[in-house]
């Protein structure tokens, strides 16, 4: 009786997987024949290996095994009597390759998926039960280019990861409005255009990473919203105007970044309040006013990069402070200079100390101006006279030329009297 059942059921197995590929193949040929049993007695289901087939993926092994192979990738839940995929990573995948729709509604159970190095087309949109269960959603040089409005669909994501692909939309608020559920979210070097948006529904938000887009205009107040944000990276765009003081409500905030913007005006002095901040970063850009010196106080700090701004006064840390960071900058501030008597010129610290009067003093003749010096301080030196010029070696020569002559004529003379005076005596 059970040999029956178990045959009745593989018909019938069969029979779903032919009439969801619309009668056309050869029932015989949907058998999971490169899909072994593991030691839970399931296979992958029919349909999803038919569709990974259809995807080019290799059906040379079981796509629920692991390890998953090196470039595709698989991961399957345990369902009896067939797994079904719950994470797919493609790789690496000719651009000819498609993504038919009927394949993508069979991988309904997928809750990760994942393209990396695809220059494939992007399906025109991805089947709703798909788009219900996905919680994770990354494309890295995949898909040729990507809308706002298509990746606004995935509603339910957790996890967004697109870099490195064109996004048409008016700003990032297209993209993200709709995702209340986001924990991580990362459009860079997409292209992207308009503003950081303003207004925010994923207060869960961790992770946010805008950089490398054209997005313009002011760091918003009101994100400040994002009171669990860990990671704020906003580089490489063209931003304005000054950091808001509600920066410093960001309490979780580890990793800040601003660098490559046109972001003007002081360090907000509420930045103190991030007492867990271990990066840094708001290199090339226009800020201006005095380095803070609560930053020296901040006992997280490993990186600090402030090159290429506007910063001016004495830089207010000392030895101890510079010594516990992992990654210090500062060069390319005109105005700004050390204390040379609180750190050591072998710091190299890109900027020159300061003069008595708090400026940065001028630089050091170059090497071939004090070898010059050096040599006219050693002509001075023959008679204990004091500093000389050119013309102290000038007047040398004279006094010289006039003491052989006088020498001269006074032996010519010696030796005029000396011949008188053998002549009278020979005489």
């Amino acid at each position: 009786m059970d040999h029956r059942l178990a045959a009745v059921s593989m018909v019938l197995t069969l029979l779903s997987a032919y009439a969801w590929t619309g009668g056309g193949a050869n029932p015989r040929s949907l058998l999971p024949t490169a899909s072994p049993v593991d030691e839970h007695g399931s296979t992958l289901d029919p349909r999803q290996l038919t569709a990974l087939q259809a995807m080019g993926f290799s059906s040379a092994g079981d796509p629920c095994a692991a390890p998953s192979p090196r470039d595709n990738a698989t991961a399957c839940d345990d369902d009896a009597p067939f797994r079904h995929l719950v994470s797919f990573r493609l790789a690496n995948c000719s651009p000819d390759l498609d993504l038919p729709t009927t394949a993508l509604r069979a991988l309904s159970t997928l809750r990760s998926l994942a393209f990396f190095r695809c220059p494939i087309a992007a399906p025109r949109r991805l089947p709703g039960p798909l788009v219900a269960s996905l919680r994770s959603f990354s494309c890295t040089a995949s898909l040729r280019r990507l809308t706002g409005v298509w990746l606004s669909r995935i509603q339910n994501l957790t996890d967004l990861s697109v870099i490195g692909v064109p996004v048409a939309a008016s700003g990032p608020a297209v993209v993200l409005s709709q995702m209340r559920h986001l924990r991580s979210a990362t459009i860079s070097a997409a292209n992207l255009s308009g503003v950081v948006p303003h207004h925010w529904h994923a207060f869960n938000l961790l992770h946010l990473n805008l950089s490398s887009n054209r997005l313009k205009g002011p760091v918003p107040s009101s994100i400040s919203v994002l009171g669990f944000l860990q990671t704020l990276d906003l580089s490489s765009n063209a931003l304005t105007g000054t950091l808001p003081d509600s920066i410093g409500d960001l309490a979780a905030l580890r990793n800040a970044s601003f660098a490559h913007n046109s972001i003007s005006g002081p360090i907000p002095d509420s930045m103190s309040q991030l007492s867990g901040l271990v990066h840094l970063d708001v290199s090339s850009n226009q800020f201006n006013g005095s380095i803070p010196k609560f930053l020296s106080g901040m006992k997280g700090l490993k990186f600090v990069n402030l090159e290429n701004n506007n910063f001016g006064g004495v830089l207010p840390f000392n030895a101890s402070f510079l010594k516990r960071l992992e990654v210090f900058k500062v060069g390319g501030n005109s105005n700004l200079c050390y204390n040379h008597t609180v750190l050591s010129s072998k710091l190299k610290l890109g900027i020159p100390p300061c003069d008595k009067h708090g400026l940065p003093a001028s630089p050091p003749p170059d090497r071939s101006t004090r070898a010059d010096s050096s040599d006219y301080s050693d002509d001075g030196s023959d008679d204990g006279s004091g500093d000389r010029g050119s013309s102290g070696g000038d007047r040398h020569g004279p006094s010289k030329l006039v003491l052989g002559v006088a020498i001269g004529l006074s032996c010519f003379v010696f030796l005029v009297i000396f011949l008188v005076c053998l002549s009278k005596l020979c005489g």
